[in-house]
């Protein structure tokens, strides 16, 4: 396995892994080319352009360890930008 699947077999692993940081989640969805999009409060938006795929989440608080839903609605999305299914 290469270090660029090393991100991806992580975040798509099932079950769905219970120790993703939204640190980790939002460097590797920037390292994909989304842009990150700061809303109200703990609002954040990632957007990839080419693709024109949204992914809509809250940062969580007061810990920085996303719900295993969370991770689990990343993965759909993350599946249809890697088989460009938008």
């Amino acid at each position: 396995m290469s270090k660029k699947d090393k991100p991806i077999e992580r975040f798509m692993s099932i079950p769905a892994k219970k120790d993703i940081t939204f640190d980790e989640l939002s460097s590797f969805l920037v390292k994909l080319g989304f842009d990150k999009i700061e809303g109200d409060g703990s609002a954040v938006k990632f957007y990839h352009k080419e693709k024109d795929l949204l992914i809509n989440l809250h940062r969580p608080h007061p810990g920085n360890i996303l719900k295993v839903y969370l991770v689990k609605q990343i993965q759909t999305k993350l599946k249809e930008f890697i088989n460009g299914n938008n």
